[in-house]
């Protein structure tokens, strides 16, 4: 099995072609297997490319822990790269179907490289059911106590379930993350995002993704981040956002949510 990894802002991806479905039975199993970074390739995720019926291609996104998540930000560019870049895809707008639907990626090349990627991520939801949350219509800037400690928490999908909580003073850690992610309020977990807000046009965040621990940089936390606190009054429409990994532009025009970054190929090789 021929591989390919990539990586978005250091969330690193493995990718693998499955234009037959052969990989139904075993995915999550080969998922864990090859994003151990002890005895596999090492990644925060597996990515299978396959053939779609509604757009140029089809994203499926297995964790590193064998969890599915319907969309991912980092994920996505480094997928449109790959399109146009090693399956031949000549197009400067890409469709690509996710399991939050089909998004529509633009692309900014040169000498046929792709430099940035501008990925148009649809609406974000406030709506405890789209969330989903238990019980809850929503949780904005809400106090929430979690085995004996409270944060001021703001949960929101955008794609799959983010819960923000401000940061500036360093009085959480990541690792605060692990029981944020698992509380009962949240039916499917949620993705935790630390923020520190430098100013209305630019953000830190640090996120510990639902199934991958804390990673460098997630691609639709940074987005979610940016809709929260510009629904918080906190931030202008178009923020750059820092992480650990490198930075992105998240502007929110018409409620519709744009990402624009970079992706880059690591390696290539087959798996054993």
């Amino acid at each position: 099995m021929n591989f390919i990894k990539m990586q978005g802002l250091g969330n690193d991806f493995i990718f693998i072609i499955d234009n037959k479905n052969e990989f139904i039975d075993n995915e999550i199993e080969i998922a864990k297997k090859v994003c151990d970074r002890r005895f596999g390739i090492g990644a925060d995720g597996l990515v299978i490319i396959r053939k779609s019926n509604i757009a140029d291609a089809k994203m499926v996104i297995i964790n590193s822990d064998g969890s599915r998540a319907n969309m991912c930000g980092n994920a996505i560019r480094c997928f449109a790269k790959y399109l146009y870049e090693i399956n031949s895809i000549d197009k400067s707008i890409i469709s690509i179907e996710t399991g939050d639907g089909i998004k529509n990626v633009e692309l900014k090349t040169n000498n046929n490289k792709v430099e940035l990627i501008k990925v148009n991520m649809g609406k974000a939801s406030f709506s405890g059911k789209d969330i989903p949350l238990r019980n809850k219509k929503e949780l904005i800037n809400e106090k929430v106590k979690i085995e004996g400690k409270t944060y001021k928490l703001t949960t929101l999908l955008m794609g799959v379930p983010h819960t923000i909580l401000i940061n500036n003073n360093d009085e959480h850690t990541i690792e605060e993350g692990r029981i944020i992610e698992k509380y009962n309020l949240f039916i499917d977990g949620t993705n935790v995002n630390f923020i520190k807000i430098i100013d209305k046009k630019n953000i830190e965040v640090r996120t510990w993704e639902r199934g991958a621990g804390a990673t460098l940089a997630c691609g639709t936390g940074c987005c979610a981040s940016v809709v929260a606190l510009k629904k918080l009054g906190l931030c202008d429409d178009k923020v750059k956002v820092k992480t650990l990994g490198g930075s992105l532009e998240v502007e929110v025009v018409n409620d519709e949510v744009y990402m624009i970054g970079a992706a880059d190929f690591i390696c290539k090789g087959e798996l054993y």
